[in-house]
Parts: C-alpha cells; sequence; structure tokens
C-alpha cells in the first residue's frame, strides 16, 4: 500500500530519515562515496521540506519512500528509497507506477549516481533516457534521465 507522509509530524520525520539511512548507505558503497550528501540529511531537513513524501508499507511498516517535487513544466524524482529488508520485491518499480500515475506531467525527470547498477537498469526499463551527466563536488558521477510523455 502506496500512501501520502506527514513529513511535517516529528515521528513519520524519523522513519522517513531512518530508510533513507539504510538505503543510501548500500548507494554509498555502490558508488564508493566517502563524503555523500543523502546521508547527512537531517530530520528537521525532512520536516521543514516542501516537497511530497509517499511511503510503501508493508506489513504496517516503511519499506520503501518515493520524494516527489512537482511543477507545472515538470515531475521530479528527488528520491527513490527502498529498506534492503525489502529489495527485490518490486517496491521501487510499484513506487515509480505510482508516480505516474498519480502525478500528471509532460516531462519526468530523475537523477543517480552513474555507477548505481540497478536504478539506472530501473528507470532504463521505464523509458528514461539519458540526459546528462556531470561529476559532483563530492565525488561522485551523476546521471539525469527524463521521460517525456505523449511524444
Amino acid at each position: 500500500m502506496i500512501i501520502k507522509l506527514d513529513n511535517s509530524e516529528l515521528e513519520t520525520s524519523k522513519k522517513i530519515h531512518s530508510v533513507f539511512q539504510v538505503s543510501y548507505k548500500v548507494e554509498a558503497k555502490i558508488l564508493k562515496a566517502i563524503d555523500f550528501p543523502p546521508l547527512k540529511r537531517t530530520i528537521d531537513n525532512f520536516m521543514t521540506s516542501e516537497t511530497m513524501f509517499f511511503g510503501y508499507l508493508k506489513n504496517e511498516e516503511l519499506a520503501g519512500v518515493v520524494e516527489i517535487n512537482q511543477t507545472e513544466d515538470y515531475t521530479l524524482i528527488r528520491s527513490l528509497v527502498v529498506d534492503p529488508k525489502f529489495f527485490r520485491q518490486g517496491i521501487a518499480r510499484q513506487l515509480i507506477e505510482f508516480v505516474f500515475s498519480t502525478f500528471e506531467s509532460n516531462l519526468f525527470m530523475v537523477e543517480t549516481g552513474l555507477e548505481n547498477g540497478p536504478a539506472t537498469k530501473l528507470y532504463k526499463k521505464f523509458g528514461f533516457k539519458e540526459v546528462k551527466q556531470w561529476d559532483t563536488d563530492h565525488g561522485v558521477r551523476k546521471i539525469r534521465f527524463e521521460l517525456r510523455m505523449n511524444q
């Protein structure tokens, strides 16, 4: 089940933070990143964020989270994280499908580390196309994908 999360509530933001931490630790390892900004994100940052958060609940446990920024021009998947306990169960796929069915947009965008093979493979499976690569100031090469609808 996917629900909208009220990130302004402390307990909800703690749960979001927890899933981000365990998931991004795995990604940092994949990317061989020593200084990985997503791991520095605070609970307070989640509580005050203007983005939207949706959670995938499995047996009443928060198993995955997608963070969305939407404008009239695009929908940005800012973050898509799954607790490693729930890897390879289709949760990320279901969260992406949820985003497509919930947000009306002509352009969907997402970024990840270039070496994050599982994420890159998933986005390509949905038809996302690479549009840009760049090096970050924390030593990770990133990749941006876009998916244009109705073209």
